[in-house]
């Protein structure tokens, strides 16, 4: 039997050891406990938070934009305003 082979052997019994050992149900349980504690937190996927962000940064430029407009209309009439005090 050559090293290699042998290394096989080697891992497939304890492959199929840990299998058949207790450890595999322990990791089973704990696997499964985890499991439903994600989906009791309700956690979103990354496809979803990527998305989401997109979304935000996209409106946040749309919020700025307006802001933007809002001041130049408030300058606006400020001058007109002004201009109208000083008429009268």
């Amino acid at each position: 039997m050559n090293r290699t082979q042998w290394m096989e052997d080697l891992q497939k019994n304890i492959s199929e050891l840990f299998a058949k050992s207790p450890a595999a149900d322990i990791e089973r349980n704990v696997r499964s406990m985890v499991t439903q504690a994600f989906v009791r937190l309700d956690l979103v996927t990354r496809e979803e938070f990527d998305v989401q962000a997109d979304m935000l940064a996209r409106a946040r430029t749309k919020v700025d934009q307006l802001g933007e407009q809002l001041r130049q209309l408030q300058s606006r009439l400020d001058a007109l305003e002004s201009g109208k005090t000083t008429a009268e």
